[in-house]
């Protein structure tokens, strides 16, 4: 296992001797345009192990994606590799059925330390709730990304991550009241402490998430970020989504897709191919786009 191996599987080629922030954007960058946010493996008869051995050979050797679990355990590791200060932290994910925190830490992110600043990286969160860079962390500023405008707010015993988002123009009207189109142009989307957390403390939840009635059970789920958005697929539901910031609009373009179009889909949208069969599933629970 290397740098170089990670490096070429997203793409990057660039210098990397720098423990500088630039250096930081451009390998979180990378990462959240190469490698999909994903739960195929546990609708393919298969597990999600908190291994790093199995993630990286999942991930870097066959080109698959995984959650946050996954991918933000593998992006410490690179991180650490490089000799960055960095700290993995947990974070417990926004409910808007409950209309607070989930009670457990079901979300993987970094804290890393430059020149005396902190930064927290989440490389997988997905669709348009995922960060491309990385976020200060410094209480009440806007932080302007493609996806909107991201804020952490220091609330004293927690700090919560928001985001002020745009109005939503959906093309095919079959799908303008879809459940998957989030109404809303402001949400919060995890809260967390700055107390470290190692891999073991997920080990638990990563479980629950794929053994007990989940999001993660009740739905498959692709996406992967682009130059001006990104793509998902929910069960057999495929959408494109572009970001138009100078308009004050996203574009969804929405539409079914067929038992037939998914092993294609994923090949070409989502460059992954699976050793086992998809069971393409989209129960009812709530998750938006």
């Amino acid at each position: 296992m290397s740098l170089e191996e990670h490096f070429k599987r997203v793409d990057f080629h660039g210098s990397y001797d720098k423990l500088d922030l630039e250096t930081l954007k451009l390998i979180h960058k990378h990462h959240v345009m190469s490698i999909p946010f994903e739960n195929l493996s546990i609708h393919c008869g298969e597990k999600n192990i908190m291994d790093f051995d199995v993630i990286f050979n999942k991930i870097v050797r066959n080109g698959r994606g995984g959650w946050c679990l996954e991918n933000n355990f593998l992006f410490n590791w690179v991180l650490r590799e490089m000799g960055y200060d960095t700290t993995s932290l947990g974070s417990r994910v926004f409910n808007c059925i409950l209309n607070d925190f989930s009670p457990l830490d079901s979300h993987f992110i970094n804290k890393v330390v430059i020149d005396g600043k902190a930064y927290i990286t989440d490389v997988r969160f997905g669709v348009s709730f995922q960060v491309w860079e990385p976020l200060e962390l410094i209480s009440g500023k806007d932080q302007p990304q493609a996806a909107g405008v991201f804020r952490l707010i220091d609330q004293g015993d927690i700090w919560v991550l928001e985001k002020t988002g745009r109005k939503k123009e959906i093309l095919n009207p079959e799908f303008a009241t879809s459940s998957l189109v989030n109404s809303k142009d402001h949400n919060q989307i995890y809260c967390f402490t700055l107390v470290p957390r190692g891999a073991e403390h997920f080990l638990e939840i990563n479980n629950k998430l794929q053994t007990e009635t989940s999001l993660f059970t009740s739905k498959s789920i692709c996406s992967l970020q682009t130059p001006t958005g990104f793509r998902a697929l929910i069960g057999w539901i495929y959408s494109e989504v572009t970001y138009k910031p100078d308009e004050g609009i996203d574009v969804f373009d929405i539409r079914n897709i067929t038992d037939d179009e998914i092993e294609q889909t994923l090949r070409e949208k989502f460059n992954i191919r699976l050793k086992n069969k998809l069971q393409p599933i989209n129960n009812k629970s709530f998750y938006t786009l």
